[in-house]
C-alpha cells in the first residue's frame, strides 16, 4: 500500500496538469512497484508536519478506495478524482501550515485554488449526471 501511496502523492505534486493528466495512470497502478519503496523515508521523520501529511495521505488513500466502480469511465474518473484532489488540497494546506519556502507556499494556495474549483465543476457534473 506504501508504494502506490507513494506513486500517487508523486502523481499530486506533479502540478495540477501533471495530477490531472496522470491521474488514471496513477489509479492504475498496482501496490507493487519496484523502486518506489519509501518505507524508509515514510518513518523517517516524527514531525508534526510528518504526522499531518501521513493522516492526509492515508484519508486520501480510503476515500479513493471507497468508490466502487461502475463500468462507466466518466463517473468513474469523477468519483476518484474527487478524493485525489481532495488529498492534494490537504497536503498543501500542511505545507502553508508548516513550509517555510515562500514559493512553495505560493504553489500550495494555487493547488488549493485550483483543486477547489475542479472539485466543485466535477461535484457539479455529478450532480447533473445523477451521481451520488
Amino acid at each position: 500500500m506504501k508504494n502506490l501511496h507513494a506513486f500517487r502523492a508523486l502523481c499530486l505534486f506533479g502540478g495540477v496538469a501533471f495530477a490531472v493528466a496522470a491521474a488514471p495512470v496513477c489509479a492504475q497502478q498496482s501496490a507493487s512497484m519496484p523502486g518506489m519503496d519509501m518505507s524508509a523515508s515514510a518513518d523517517a521523520g516524527s514531525s508534526a508536519s510528518t504526522q499531518a501529511f501521513k493522516d492526509a495521505d492515508e484519508k486520501m488513500m480510503q476515500d479513493m478506495e471507497s468508490p466502487a466502480y461502475t463500468g462507466d469511465a466518466d463517473k468513474d474518473f469523477v468519483a476518484h478524482m474527487i478524493p485525489h484532489h481532495q488529498g492534494a488540497v490537504a497536503m498543501a494546506q500542511v505545507e502553508l501550515k508548516y513550509g517555510k519556502d515562500p514559493e512553495l507556499k505560493r504553489l500550495a494556495r494555487n493547488i488549493i485554488k485550483a483543486q477547489h474549483e475542479e472539485i466543485g465543476f466535477m461535484q457539479r457534473w455529478q450532480a447533473k449526471h445523477g451521481v451520488k
